[in-house]
């Protein structure tokens, strides 16, 4: 099936995916969420998930403020460098079409859930490259202080997969991170990703 992606990792290949992130924010509209399932995968394999809203909620009032409003550029090659995706000739020129494909795109730090109406954080650390009314110390600061905000355990469910396992995640208002304790065990995982709309935000 097309629309579903095999994720195969293993010591021989290793995961580009173990960091928090949310998926392909790189997009003008990003996916709206991922059907994820295990077909193989050591038993202690882990993936761990949390809610952007209540990240923000947790922030000082100062700095919801100051974060509404503001624009971030997500950038494909931030997860997707050449070095790793481009070895080849064959995965050189679908990677160059990929990165022409996929310019940065700019959305908002503080995105409104469309369905909810609650706003959350919408920076991650795989497509996030700078906060663009910022100048680059700035931004890099407060990025930094967001990201390891964002990877606080008590914003954290750790979800231990078994076989036949099936996870949905709003990627609207979430992150996740695959996290590599199976190496150098093999883990064989299916995905199917959702179609999403244009990040906004609306003020309260």
């Amino acid at each position: 099936m097309p629309e579903i992606i095999v994720l195969d990792t293993s010591h021989d290949n290793p995961p580009d995916n173990d960091n928090w992130h949310t998926d392909v924010t790189f997009l003008a509209a990003p996916a709206m969420g991922a059907i994820l399932s295990r077909s193989c995968c050591r038993p202690a394999a882990a993936t761990r998930c949390g809610p952007a809203a209540s990240r923000l909620d947790a922030l000082s009032k100062p700095w919801q403020v100051m974060l509404a409003g503001l624009n971030a550029e997500h950038d494909f090659l931030k997860s997707f460098p050449a070095h790793r995706f481009a070895r080849t000739p064959d995965e050189k020129v679908r990677w160059e079409k990929a990165r022409q494909d996929h310019p940065p795109r700019l959305h908002p730090v503080v995105r409104t859930h469309p369905v909810s109406g609650r706003p959350g954080l919408f920076v991650n650390e795989g497509f996030t490259t700078r906060i663009v009314e910022l100048n680059a110390g700035e931004s890099d600061a407060v990025l930094r202080q967001l990201f390891a905000h964002l990877a606080k355990p008590e914003f954290t469910v750790r979800w231990r997969w078994k076989l036949g396992d099936v996870a949905f995640w709003d990627n609207r208002l979430t992150q996740h991170y695959a996290t590599a304790d199976y190496l150098p065990a093999r883990r064989v995982m299916h995905r199917a990703t959702i179609l999403g709309d244009v990040p906004f935000y609306r003020p309260a």
